[in-house]
């Protein structure tokens, strides 16, 4: 508390802080008069009353409120490491080590992280969030492990953290794992660690597995005997505690990736090898997850190669990335996915709102883009309607404009690009990039379309996330 004592001195009226601690501490006030001090009374001549006026105590300043998070290899058999990345300012804000050998990393709504070891079956689990910069929730004695069965061999997470569907059902915190060693997917109990629930039979070559929090069912895609060859698979399992298989729908040649969209009404299966209608073009099978069944859209016709997606949720509108041939450009498909209940009065008979059915233009492919060579992956910056693509070939970000369909922008980084990931922000978003051969992530500003930073991982690139959109 700071006490202000006014005091008068012949004419003169001065106010004097004289608090420090708890000990008052007079300053000199010049001339003749002499500040006494004599328990709550000042004299100069007369008596005056000490004005008391309350500060709040200042505190630390406002900690983010989401992060990034970057998981990088050393190599020659070292711990990982996983590095968080404060969003507001640019900085690391902790680092800490997983197993040795990590290969891929999952992140849920609920910043719960989770990092797999192909080799050994282990999954790594921590919290990826911190509320100031000396907690101890984010160092490696807080990283719980649990090991999957021999052999298992986990090569992808998708980790959902609980939620519910559009039409209300709740659905469970639960992480996915594809294990192709056993031909298997295994399902755990989202937790630090998880805990292993069931596990349940695919069909060869087990890949990727599709849904969110608002799916009431996951999408577990198999390529087949024959990669390539041989028409793949999308295995139904409830996402519930009880996980049943509920359906295998045939899709098209090598899926490779899968999204929903922002209601969890359709999942979109990416073929790279297009299907037997299409030849050997690249095709997106369609999933009806309140019907478990194909789509009456069933397939749409992308370009060649299609290896990533993202949704951009304002617009009802599917951002396809296609790597074609490694040599040349690859492209960016725009492809417009509304269903009927966001265009359509209630009223109408066809919009069930428990299965609505797919509205006018469904599946139509709005633009091809070109972007850079050997492009992995696309994020859409949801509030700007913007895609920012990585090319590996090239090592730079293609920026599309979404509503304009063009590209705007090429943004040298550097390095065989791996992963990116785009998050909003005021006054600008971030957008996060690594790269297999570099031991930085990059951080570009998304009102300028420019590198702010880079900042280190102590090991090369795998991936990077961000904690919340």
């Amino acid at each position: 508390m700071q006490s202000v004592v006014q005091q008068s001195c012949g004419d003169a009226r001065r106010a004097v802080a004289v608090v420090h601690g708890s000990k008052w501490r007079p300053r000199s006030l010049g001339g003749a008069c002499v500040l006494s001090l004599v328990a709550f009374g000042v004299g100069c001549g007369n008596n005056y009353r000490p004005v008391v006026s309350a500060i709040n105590p200042v505190g630390p300043s406002a900690q983010p409120s989401k992060y990034a998070l970057a998981l990088a290899d050393p190599g020659s058999g070292q711990a990982g490491v996983a590095t968080l990345i404060d969003f507001a300012g640019d900085s690391v804000v902790g680092t800490l080590n997983t197993a040795p050998s990590p290969t891929y990393l999952g992140l849920d709504a609920s910043a719960q992280a989770y990092v797999l070891h192909a080799d050994t079956g282990l999954i790594d689990a921590f919290t990826a969030s911190t509320s100031t910069l000396l907690s101890t929730a984010f160092l490696t004695r807080n990283v719980k492990q649990t090991t999957l069965a021999t052999g298992s061999v986990p090569t992808q997470i998708t980790a959902l953290a609980a939620g519910a569907t559009s039409t209300g059902t709740a659905t469970p915190g639960t992480v996915y794992v594809v294990e192709q060693g056993t031909t298997k997917a295994a399902a755990l109990t989202a937790a630090i660690p998880p805990v292993i629930r069931q596990e349940f039979p695919l069909g060869p070559n087990p890949v990727y597995v599709v849904g969110s929090a608002a799916t009431s069912r996951v999408y577990v895609l198999s390529q087949g005997a024959i990669p390539g060859t041989s028409l793949g698979t999308a295995t139904g399992v409830e996402n519930t505690t009880t996980n049943a298989i509920s359906n295998v729908i045939a899709v098209g040649r090598s899926p490779v990736y899968g999204v929903v969209n922002v209601d969890g009404r359709r999942a979109f299966v990416l073929n790279s090898a297009g299907d037997t209608a299409s030849g050997t073009g690249g095709t997106l099978s369609v999933i009806n997850t309140q019907t478990n069944a194909l789509d009456s859209t069933p397939r749409i016709v992308v370009g060649p190669n299609p290896v990533w997606a993202d949704v951009d949720q304002a617009v009802n509108e599917m951002a396809v990335l296609n790597a074609g041939d490694g040599v040349t450009p690859g492209s960016l498909s725009v492809v417009y996915i509304p269903l009927c209940s966001a265009i359509t009065q209630p009223a109408n008979p066809n919009c069930d709102a428990t299965n609505p059915v797919d509205a006018a233009g469904f599946g139509d492919v709005l633009a091809t883009i070109p972007v850079g060579i050997g492009p992995v992956q696309v994020a859409v910056l949801q509030d700007q309607n913007k895609a920012y693509v990585a090319n590996s070939v090239d090592g730079t970000v293609t920026v599309v404009d979404l509503q304009r369909m063009v590209a705007t922008a090429i943004i040298p980084v550097g390095g065989k690009l791996n992963w990116i990931s785009a998050t909003s922000g005021t006054p600008t978003g971030k957008v996060y990039v690594t790269a297999s051969n570099t031991q930085v992530v990059t951080v570009i500003r998304t009102d300028t379309d420019t590198v702010v930073t880079t900042l280190p991982l102590q090991g090369f690139g795998l991936a990077v996330k961000v904690t919340a959109q």
